[in-house]
Protein backbone atom coordinates (compact mmCIF):
# COMPACT_ATOMS: atom_id res chain seq x y z
CA UNK A 1 0.00 0.00 0.00
CA UNK A 2 1.49 3.26 -0.97
CA UNK A 3 0.18 6.70 0.09
CA UNK A 4 -0.77 7.75 -3.30
CA UNK A 5 -3.09 4.44 -3.70
CA UNK A 6 -5.20 6.01 -1.28
CA UNK A 7 -9.08 6.61 -1.44
CA UNK A 8 -9.99 7.59 1.67
CA UNK A 9 -11.13 10.49 3.80
CA UNK A 10 -8.05 11.93 5.95
CA UNK A 11 -11.10 13.07 8.13
CA UNK A 12 -12.08 9.27 8.95
CA UNK A 13 -10.08 7.94 11.63
CA UNK A 14 -10.85 3.93 12.43
CA UNK A 15 -10.73 2.80 15.31
CA UNK A 16 -8.35 -0.48 15.69
CA UNK A 17 -9.69 -0.96 19.42
CA UNK A 18 -8.53 -4.83 18.96
CA UNK A 19 -6.75 -7.11 21.41
CA UNK A 20 -3.92 -8.10 19.85
CA UNK A 21 -1.42 -5.98 16.85
CA UNK A 22 -1.76 -9.30 14.54
CA UNK A 23 -5.86 -8.71 14.54
CA UNK A 24 -5.39 -4.96 14.27
CA UNK A 25 -2.53 -5.79 11.05
CA UNK A 26 -5.00 -8.16 9.76
CA UNK A 27 -7.85 -5.17 9.89
CA UNK A 28 -5.63 -2.48 8.31
CA UNK A 29 -5.03 -4.88 5.41
CA UNK A 30 -8.79 -5.76 4.83
CA UNK A 31 -9.37 -2.10 4.77
CA UNK A 32 -6.83 -1.24 2.27
CA UNK A 33 -7.20 1.82 0.54
CA UNK A 34 -9.87 2.99 1.64
CA UNK A 35 -8.27 4.05 5.11
CA UNK A 36 -5.51 6.19 5.72
CA UNK A 37 -5.94 7.25 9.36
CA UNK A 38 -5.90 5.17 12.35
CA UNK A 39 -6.61 5.37 16.32
CA UNK A 40 -4.28 2.86 18.79
CA UNK A 41 -5.97 2.88 21.91
CA UNK A 42 -4.91 1.71 25.25
CA UNK A 43 -6.15 -2.03 24.53
CA UNK A 44 -3.11 -1.84 21.58
CA UNK A 45 -0.80 0.11 23.52
CA UNK A 46 -0.56 -2.63 25.77
CA UNK A 47 0.13 -4.78 23.00
CA UNK A 48 2.89 -3.83 20.99
CA UNK A 49 0.41 -0.77 19.43
CA UNK A 50 3.45 1.57 19.60
CA UNK A 51 5.61 -0.79 16.95
CA UNK A 52 2.57 -0.84 14.70
CA UNK A 53 1.99 2.98 15.13
CA UNK A 54 5.69 3.21 13.47
CA UNK A 55 5.08 0.63 11.06
CA UNK A 56 1.83 2.77 9.78
CA UNK A 57 3.24 5.65 9.32
CA UNK A 58 6.40 4.41 7.61
CA UNK A 59 3.64 3.21 5.13
CA UNK A 60 2.20 6.45 5.04
CA UNK A 61 -0.79 6.11 7.03
CA UNK A 62 -1.81 8.88 9.85
CA UNK A 63 -2.11 7.66 13.42
CA UNK A 64 -3.98 9.02 16.49
CA UNK A 65 -2.66 7.73 19.64
CA UNK A 66 -5.15 7.57 22.27
CA UNK A 67 -2.62 7.62 25.01
CA UNK A 68 -5.27 9.78 27.84
CA UNK A 69 -2.24 10.72 30.17
CA UNK A 70 -3.45 12.27 33.12
CA UNK A 71 -0.83 12.53 35.95
CA UNK A 72 1.21 15.18 37.49
CA UNK A 73 2.63 17.78 35.03
CA UNK A 74 6.46 16.65 35.18
CA UNK A 75 5.57 13.58 34.48
CA UNK A 76 3.19 13.84 31.58
CA UNK A 77 5.76 16.55 30.45
CA UNK A 78 8.74 13.68 30.45
CA UNK A 79 5.80 10.98 29.08
CA UNK A 80 4.44 13.28 25.71
CA UNK A 81 8.13 13.88 25.18
CA UNK A 82 9.33 10.25 25.10
CA UNK A 83 6.30 9.51 22.92
CA UNK A 84 6.70 12.42 20.52
CA UNK A 85 10.61 10.82 20.36
CA UNK A 86 9.29 7.81 18.71
CA UNK A 87 7.83 9.44 14.99
CA UNK A 88 5.02 7.06 16.09
CA UNK A 89 1.77 9.71 15.70
CA UNK A 90 0.63 12.87 14.32
CA UNK A 91 -2.06 13.41 17.40
CA UNK A 92 -1.85 12.51 20.97
CA UNK A 93 -5.00 12.87 23.85
CA UNK A 94 -4.36 13.78 27.72
CA UNK A 95 -7.48 14.36 29.69
CA UNK A 96 -8.03 18.45 29.17
CA UNK A 97 -6.75 19.73 32.66
CA UNK A 98 -5.09 22.94 32.60
CA UNK A 99 -1.77 21.41 33.77
CA UNK A 100 -1.89 18.33 32.34
CA UNK A 101 -2.82 20.15 28.99
CA UNK A 102 0.26 22.91 29.38
CA UNK A 103 2.74 20.25 30.17
CA UNK A 104 1.99 18.09 27.03
CA UNK A 105 1.91 20.89 24.80
CA UNK A 106 5.60 21.48 26.72
CA UNK A 107 7.04 18.00 25.97
CA UNK A 108 5.70 17.69 23.09
CA UNK A 109 6.82 21.03 21.36
CA UNK A 110 8.69 21.36 17.87
CA UNK A 111 7.78 17.19 17.27
CA UNK A 112 5.01 18.02 14.88
CA UNK A 113 3.25 15.72 17.69
CA UNK A 114 -0.39 17.49 18.10
CA UNK A 115 -1.87 17.82 21.12
CA UNK A 116 -5.89 17.36 21.85
CA UNK A 117 -7.27 17.31 25.68
CA UNK A 118 -10.10 14.88 26.54
CA UNK A 119 -13.23 17.17 27.40
CA UNK A 120 -15.49 14.74 28.78
CA UNK A 121 -15.33 11.01 27.32
CA UNK A 122 -18.93 10.25 25.18
CA UNK A 123 -19.91 7.48 27.38
CA UNK A 124 -20.54 9.85 30.07
CA UNK A 125 -24.25 11.10 30.81
CA UNK A 126 -24.76 13.84 32.70
CA UNK A 127 -26.16 11.68 35.54
CA UNK A 128 -22.66 9.77 35.51
CA UNK A 129 -20.60 13.02 35.63
CA UNK A 130 -22.74 13.77 39.27
CA UNK A 131 -21.96 10.44 40.22
CA UNK A 132 -18.45 11.32 39.84
CA UNK A 133 -18.56 14.38 42.11
CA UNK A 134 -18.78 16.59 39.49
CA UNK A 135 -21.34 20.05 39.94
CA UNK A 136 -20.94 21.12 36.10
CA UNK A 137 -23.40 19.37 33.25
CA UNK A 138 -21.66 18.15 30.37
CA UNK A 139 -22.09 20.99 28.29
CA UNK A 140 -20.71 23.48 30.96
CA UNK A 141 -17.88 20.94 31.63
CA UNK A 142 -17.04 20.67 28.32
CA UNK A 143 -17.01 24.27 27.56
CA UNK A 144 -14.59 25.38 30.56
CA UNK A 145 -12.47 22.53 28.83
CA UNK A 146 -12.70 23.59 25.68
CA UNK A 147 -11.24 26.73 26.58
CA UNK A 148 -8.92 25.67 29.12
CA UNK A 149 -7.28 23.76 26.25
CA UNK A 150 -7.19 26.88 24.22
CA UNK A 151 -5.54 28.61 26.74
CA UNK A 152 -3.17 26.05 26.95
CA UNK A 153 -1.97 25.94 23.48
CA UNK A 154 -3.53 22.63 22.52
CA UNK A 155 -4.00 21.89 18.90
CA UNK A 156 -7.50 20.57 19.30
CA UNK A 157 -9.69 18.65 21.63
CA UNK A 158 -12.02 15.17 21.56
CA UNK A 159 -15.70 16.01 21.99
CA UNK A 160 -18.69 14.72 21.32
CA UNK A 161 -20.56 15.56 18.22
CA UNK A 162 -22.86 17.30 20.04
CA UNK A 163 -20.26 19.60 21.59
CA UNK A 164 -18.16 19.98 18.12
CA UNK A 165 -20.72 23.41 17.69
CA UNK A 166 -19.56 24.70 20.84
CA UNK A 167 -15.62 24.00 20.44
CA UNK A 168 -15.43 25.34 16.93
CA UNK A 169 -17.49 28.51 18.03
CA UNK A 170 -14.87 28.99 21.08
CA UNK A 171 -12.08 28.35 18.96
CA UNK A 172 -13.24 30.71 16.32
CA UNK A 173 -13.74 33.34 18.82
CA UNK A 174 -10.22 33.21 20.26
CA UNK A 175 -8.57 33.48 16.84
CA UNK A 176 -8.21 29.52 16.37
CA UNK A 177 -9.77 28.68 13.46
CA UNK A 178 -7.63 25.74 12.60
CA UNK A 179 -8.44 24.32 16.36
CA UNK A 180 -9.28 20.56 15.73
CA UNK A 181 -12.21 19.05 16.97
CA UNK A 182 -12.33 14.73 16.94
CA UNK A 183 -15.18 13.42 17.66
CA UNK A 184 -16.23 10.00 18.73
CA UNK A 185 -19.58 8.80 18.90
CA UNK A 186 -20.09 8.93 15.74
CA UNK A 187 -22.41 6.16 14.28
CA UNK A 188 -23.76 5.98 10.47
CA UNK A 189 -27.41 5.79 9.93
CA UNK A 190 -26.94 2.19 9.40
CA UNK A 191 -25.18 1.29 13.24
CA UNK A 192 -26.84 1.46 16.22
CA UNK A 193 -25.21 3.50 19.13
CA UNK A 194 -23.08 0.79 21.21
CA UNK A 195 -22.00 2.38 24.58
CA UNK A 196 -21.96 5.99 23.23
CA UNK A 197 -24.42 8.31 25.03
CA UNK A 198 -23.81 10.83 23.34
CA UNK A 199 -23.67 9.82 19.76
CA UNK A 200 -24.76 11.26 16.44
CA UNK A 201 -24.39 10.62 12.47
CA UNK A 202 -21.44 11.70 10.55
CA UNK A 203 -22.94 14.42 8.76
CA UNK A 204 -24.31 16.00 12.28
CA UNK A 205 -20.87 16.12 13.38
CA UNK A 206 -19.64 17.00 10.54
CA UNK A 207 -22.16 20.12 9.90
CA UNK A 208 -21.35 21.10 13.90
CA UNK A 209 -17.88 21.44 13.44
CA UNK A 210 -15.71 18.33 13.71
CA UNK A 211 -12.59 18.53 11.65
CA UNK A 212 -12.27 14.88 12.31
CA UNK A 213 -14.59 11.42 13.08
CA UNK A 214 -13.52 9.19 15.03
CA UNK A 215 -15.32 5.37 14.03
CA UNK A 216 -14.16 1.91 15.30
CA UNK A 217 -17.06 -1.00 15.58
CA UNK A 218 -18.84 -0.26 12.87
CA UNK A 219 -16.33 -0.70 10.06
CA UNK A 220 -14.02 -3.23 12.25
CA UNK A 221 -17.31 -5.32 13.13
CA UNK A 222 -18.93 -5.10 9.77
CA UNK A 223 -18.90 -8.38 7.20
CA UNK A 224 -17.10 -6.33 5.08
CA UNK A 225 -14.81 -3.85 6.75
CA UNK A 226 -13.60 -1.94 3.35
CA UNK A 227 -17.03 -1.94 1.92
CA UNK A 228 -18.52 -0.46 5.37
CA UNK A 229 -15.63 2.28 5.30
CA UNK A 230 -16.36 3.83 1.88
CA UNK A 231 -20.01 3.91 2.65
CA UNK A 232 -19.14 5.76 5.30
CA UNK A 233 -16.68 8.06 3.41
CA UNK A 234 -20.04 8.35 1.23
CA UNK A 235 -21.93 9.20 3.45
CA UNK A 236 -19.31 12.35 5.15
CA UNK A 237 -18.89 13.68 1.63
CA UNK A 238 -22.91 13.43 1.01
Amino acid sequence: MTPSSQIGDSRLIVALDLPTRAEAEAMVERLGDAVSFYKIGLQLLATGGMEMARDLKARGRQVFLDWKLHDIGATVEKAAAAIAATGAGDLLTVHAEPQVLASAVKGCKGSGLRVLGVTVLTSLSGQDLGQIGYSLGVGDLVRRRIGQALDAGADGVVASPHEAALARQLAKELGSPDFLVVTPGVRPVWAGADDQARAATPADALSNGASHLVVGRPITAAIDPRAAALALVDEMRG
